[in-house]
């Protein structure tokens, strides 16, 4: 009888340590999972966080560009601009010139402010056409400029999206 009971006990102590290596072990398994866990997690940050910046320093580029192209702009604008205030006030002294001799021979008087007038009006359309070929060479310049920050933005989040697959595929 004391052979069973200590074949009892000992089965009793053998099935409580098989219970005690199963907890061990899937506490083990757990704290391995949590750590894969852990370090996908701080990958998946460092990709963002490497997709973000990139994503920024494109934008900051196109930015910057635009605002350099619209100084550019704007200057070409400002430099025709003053050349037709220049040839305005030019004009304005010779028909001030002009209006003395108005008496004397209103024939040619006549002639020649309607010539003028015609000469002035195909400047004022020449800068006006100046001024149009300014804007649409700087939207194209733009238009360039926008799509290479596009296609960069575009390759980050290809890139993101391989990265991503490599660290929840392992």
């Amino acid at each position: 009888m004391a052979k069973a009971r200590s074949n009892g006990r000992n089965g009793r102590h053998a099935r409580s340590e098989a219970k005690g290596a199963i907890k061990m072990e899937s506490t083990k398994k757990a704290q391995e999972a949590f750590t894969q866990s852990t370090g996908k997690a701080v990958e998946t940050l460092g990709v963002w966080a490497d997709a973000n910046q990139r994503v920024l320093r494109e934008l900051a580029e196109l930015s910057a560009t635009t605002a350099k192209e619209s100084v550019r702009l704007y200057g070409e604008i400002a430099q025709s601009m003053v050349q037709a205030i220049g040839d305005a006030q030019a004009q304005s002294l010779r028909w001030q010139a002009a209006w003395q001799d108005a008496p004397k021979d209103p024939m040619a008087w006549y002639h020649r402010a309607l010539s003028e007038g015609v000469d002035n009006a195909q400047k004022a359309f020449r800068i006006l056409e100046g001024n149009a070929q300014a804007v649409t060479k700087s939207a194209e310049r733009l238009s360039t400029t926008a799509e290479q920050a596009g296609k960069g933005i575009q390759e980050t989040f290809t890139t993101v999206v391989s990265k991503m697959k490599e660290v929840y595929a392992a």
